[in-house]
Protein backbone atom coordinates (compact mmCIF):
# COMPACT_ATOMS: atom_id res chain seq x y z
CA UNK A 1 0.00 0.00 0.00
CA UNK A 2 1.42 3.40 -0.97
CA UNK A 3 0.07 7.10 -0.49
CA UNK A 4 -0.48 9.59 -3.23
CA UNK A 5 -1.87 12.95 -3.62
CA UNK A 6 -5.56 12.71 -4.20
CA UNK A 7 -6.10 13.55 -7.51
CA UNK A 8 -3.05 12.51 -8.65
CA UNK A 9 -2.92 9.56 -11.65
CA UNK A 10 -1.02 7.47 -9.02
CA UNK A 11 -3.90 7.76 -6.54
CA UNK A 12 -5.94 6.55 -9.52
CA UNK A 13 -3.87 3.66 -9.74
CA UNK A 14 -2.02 4.95 -13.49
CA UNK A 15 1.84 5.52 -14.07
CA UNK A 16 2.47 7.44 -16.82
CA UNK A 17 5.69 5.69 -18.66
CA UNK A 18 9.29 7.63 -18.32
CA UNK A 19 10.48 6.22 -22.15
CA UNK A 20 7.22 7.55 -23.90
CA UNK A 21 5.40 9.68 -21.77
CA UNK A 22 2.13 7.39 -22.03
CA UNK A 23 -0.39 7.14 -19.49
CA UNK A 24 -1.58 3.86 -18.58
CA UNK A 25 -5.38 2.84 -18.04
CA UNK A 26 -6.64 2.23 -14.40
CA UNK A 27 -4.71 -0.78 -13.14
CA UNK A 28 -2.53 -0.84 -15.56
CA UNK A 29 1.08 -0.18 -13.37
CA UNK A 30 3.42 -2.82 -14.78
CA UNK A 31 4.15 -2.17 -18.13
CA UNK A 32 3.60 0.42 -20.75
CA UNK A 33 0.87 -0.39 -23.11
CA UNK A 34 2.85 1.36 -26.13
CA UNK A 35 6.19 0.59 -25.51
CA UNK A 36 6.27 -2.10 -23.29
CA UNK A 37 8.83 -0.59 -20.70
CA UNK A 38 8.24 -1.38 -16.40
CA UNK A 39 6.09 1.12 -15.58
CA UNK A 40 6.26 2.84 -11.63
CA UNK A 41 3.54 4.79 -9.87
CA UNK A 42 7.25 6.71 -8.31
CA UNK A 43 10.87 5.90 -9.14
CA UNK A 44 11.56 3.27 -6.68
CA UNK A 45 13.50 4.44 -3.52
CA UNK A 46 14.06 7.83 -5.33
CA UNK A 47 15.26 9.58 -2.15
CA UNK A 48 17.88 6.91 -0.91
CA UNK A 49 18.84 6.32 -4.41
CA UNK A 50 19.77 10.10 -5.18
CA UNK A 51 21.24 10.86 -1.55
CA UNK A 52 23.57 7.48 -1.88
CA UNK A 53 24.45 9.03 -5.51
CA UNK A 54 25.41 12.41 -4.08
CA UNK A 55 27.42 11.24 -1.61
CA UNK A 56 29.66 9.60 -4.20
CA UNK A 57 30.05 12.36 -6.13
CA UNK A 58 30.92 14.23 -3.19
CA UNK A 59 33.04 11.82 -1.77
CA UNK A 60 35.25 11.25 -6.11
CA UNK A 61 35.34 15.48 -6.00
CA UNK A 62 37.86 15.52 -3.19
CA UNK A 63 40.49 13.49 -5.44
CA UNK A 64 39.20 15.07 -8.60
CA UNK A 65 40.23 18.47 -6.93
CA UNK A 66 43.39 17.19 -5.29
CA UNK A 67 44.87 15.06 -7.63
CA UNK A 68 46.66 16.26 -10.53
CA UNK A 69 44.75 16.93 -13.36
CA UNK A 70 47.41 16.09 -16.10
CA UNK A 71 50.92 16.11 -16.13
CA UNK A 72 53.67 18.40 -18.42
CA UNK A 73 56.97 17.32 -19.66
CA UNK A 74 59.39 19.98 -20.89
CA UNK A 75 62.76 19.62 -21.60
CA UNK A 76 62.85 16.68 -19.30
CA UNK A 77 60.87 18.60 -16.67
CA UNK A 78 57.62 17.65 -15.46
CA UNK A 79 55.32 19.14 -13.49
CA UNK A 80 51.93 18.52 -12.22
CA UNK A 81 48.89 20.41 -12.72
CA UNK A 82 45.71 19.96 -10.31
CA UNK A 83 42.06 21.45 -11.68
CA UNK A 84 42.47 24.63 -9.16
CA UNK A 85 46.32 25.09 -10.26
CA UNK A 86 45.50 24.88 -13.89
CA UNK A 87 42.58 27.81 -13.47
CA UNK A 88 45.45 29.78 -11.15
CA UNK A 89 48.09 29.32 -13.97
CA UNK A 90 45.27 30.23 -16.78
CA UNK A 91 44.32 33.21 -15.20
CA UNK A 92 47.93 34.66 -14.42
CA UNK A 93 48.87 34.47 -17.89
CA UNK A 94 45.55 36.40 -18.98
CA UNK A 95 43.29 33.69 -20.08
CA UNK A 96 40.41 34.82 -18.79
CA UNK A 97 37.56 33.46 -20.65
CA UNK A 98 39.25 29.59 -20.28
CA UNK A 99 40.24 30.01 -17.20
CA UNK A 100 36.27 30.90 -16.05
CA UNK A 101 35.40 28.19 -17.95
CA UNK A 102 37.12 25.56 -16.19
CA UNK A 103 36.46 26.92 -12.90
CA UNK A 104 32.59 26.97 -13.27
CA UNK A 105 32.19 23.49 -14.87
CA UNK A 106 34.73 21.87 -12.68
CA UNK A 107 34.32 22.97 -9.45
CA UNK A 108 30.79 25.51 -9.36
CA UNK A 109 28.52 23.51 -11.37
CA UNK A 110 29.47 20.02 -9.68
CA UNK A 111 29.06 21.57 -6.02
CA UNK A 112 26.11 23.30 -6.85
CA UNK A 113 24.62 21.03 -8.06
CA UNK A 114 25.05 18.64 -5.10
CA UNK A 115 23.73 21.02 -2.53
CA UNK A 116 20.94 21.71 -5.04
CA UNK A 117 19.53 17.70 -4.99
CA UNK A 118 19.89 17.44 -1.46
CA UNK A 119 18.41 20.32 -0.31
CA UNK A 120 15.26 18.62 -2.58
CA UNK A 121 15.98 15.53 -0.83
CA UNK A 122 15.65 16.93 2.68
CA UNK A 123 12.48 18.92 1.24
CA UNK A 124 10.77 16.15 -0.09
CA UNK A 125 12.02 13.78 3.22
CA UNK A 126 10.23 16.24 5.42
CA UNK A 127 7.10 16.56 2.99
CA UNK A 128 7.81 20.51 2.39
CA UNK A 129 4.53 22.54 0.93
CA UNK A 130 6.58 25.52 0.02
CA UNK A 131 7.13 26.64 -3.71
CA UNK A 132 6.75 23.40 -5.12
CA UNK A 133 6.57 24.80 -8.79
CA UNK A 134 9.80 27.11 -8.02
CA UNK A 135 11.80 23.83 -6.80
CA UNK A 136 10.50 21.81 -9.85
CA UNK A 137 12.07 24.43 -12.18
CA UNK A 138 15.01 24.74 -9.95
CA UNK A 139 15.36 20.94 -10.12
CA UNK A 140 15.24 21.36 -14.49
CA UNK A 141 17.53 23.87 -14.07
CA UNK A 142 20.26 21.88 -12.34
CA UNK A 143 19.28 18.75 -14.96
CA UNK A 144 19.90 20.96 -17.53
CA UNK A 145 23.18 22.86 -16.39
CA UNK A 146 24.88 19.45 -15.48
CA UNK A 147 25.02 17.86 -18.41
CA UNK A 148 27.76 20.86 -19.42
CA UNK A 149 29.86 19.75 -16.23
CA UNK A 150 32.62 18.02 -18.29
CA UNK A 151 32.88 21.15 -21.29
CA UNK A 152 36.31 22.02 -19.36
CA UNK A 153 37.41 18.34 -20.09
CA UNK A 154 36.92 19.25 -23.82
CA UNK A 155 38.80 22.02 -23.57
CA UNK A 156 41.64 20.88 -21.86
CA UNK A 157 41.94 18.07 -24.44
CA UNK A 158 41.79 20.87 -27.49
CA UNK A 159 44.40 22.80 -25.62
CA UNK A 160 46.51 19.67 -25.12
CA UNK A 161 45.69 18.91 -28.39
CA UNK A 162 47.28 22.21 -29.71
CA UNK A 163 50.27 22.41 -27.54
CA UNK A 164 51.30 18.89 -28.38
CA UNK A 165 51.05 19.42 -31.95
CA UNK A 166 53.52 22.56 -31.39
CA UNK A 167 55.92 20.62 -30.28
CA UNK A 168 56.64 22.62 -26.64
CA UNK A 169 55.32 20.09 -24.36
CA UNK A 170 53.98 16.95 -24.15
CA UNK A 171 51.34 16.32 -21.81
CA UNK A 172 50.00 13.40 -19.87
CA UNK A 173 46.78 12.69 -18.05
CA UNK A 174 46.32 12.19 -14.32
CA UNK A 175 43.95 10.48 -12.09
CA UNK A 176 42.03 13.90 -11.23
CA UNK A 177 40.28 13.17 -14.90
CA UNK A 178 38.94 9.44 -14.13
CA UNK A 179 37.79 10.45 -10.40
CA UNK A 180 36.15 13.80 -11.83
CA UNK A 181 34.23 11.67 -15.05
CA UNK A 182 33.15 9.49 -11.58
CA UNK A 183 31.66 12.69 -10.39
CA UNK A 184 30.10 14.11 -12.96
CA UNK A 185 28.41 10.51 -13.72
CA UNK A 186 27.26 10.35 -9.93
CA UNK A 187 25.69 13.59 -10.32
CA UNK A 188 23.96 12.67 -13.76
CA UNK A 189 22.61 9.53 -12.15
CA UNK A 190 21.30 11.14 -8.97
CA UNK A 191 19.45 13.89 -11.11
CA UNK A 192 17.87 11.52 -13.14
CA UNK A 193 16.59 8.92 -10.19
CA UNK A 194 15.47 12.26 -7.99
CA UNK A 195 11.21 11.46 -8.44
CA UNK A 196 9.93 15.65 -8.93
CA UNK A 197 6.45 14.21 -8.34
CA UNK A 198 7.50 13.68 -4.84
CA UNK A 199 7.43 17.29 -4.81
CA UNK A 200 4.22 18.09 -4.96
CA UNK A 201 2.42 15.14 -3.01
CA UNK A 202 2.66 16.76 -0.11
CA UNK A 203 1.07 19.98 -1.72
CA UNK A 204 -3.06 17.58 -1.64
CA UNK A 205 -4.57 15.66 0.42
CA UNK A 206 -3.43 11.69 0.68
CA UNK A 207 -5.11 8.66 -0.46
CA UNK A 208 -3.84 5.17 -0.15
CA UNK A 209 -3.89 2.94 -3.03
CA UNK A 210 -2.37 -0.59 -4.01
CA UNK A 211 0.83 -0.40 -5.96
Amino acid sequence: MSSFSRGSAAAANRAVCHTCGALSPPGQTQQCSRCKSPLHLRVPNSIETTVALLVTSGILLVPANVLPIMYTEQLGRVTSNTIMGGVAALWSHGSYPIALVIFVASVLIPVAKIFVLLALCWTVSRRSRRQPGQRTVLYRLTEIVGRWSMVDVFVIAILVALIQLSGLLVIHPGGAGLAFAGAVVSTMLAAHSFDTRLIWDATLPMETTHD
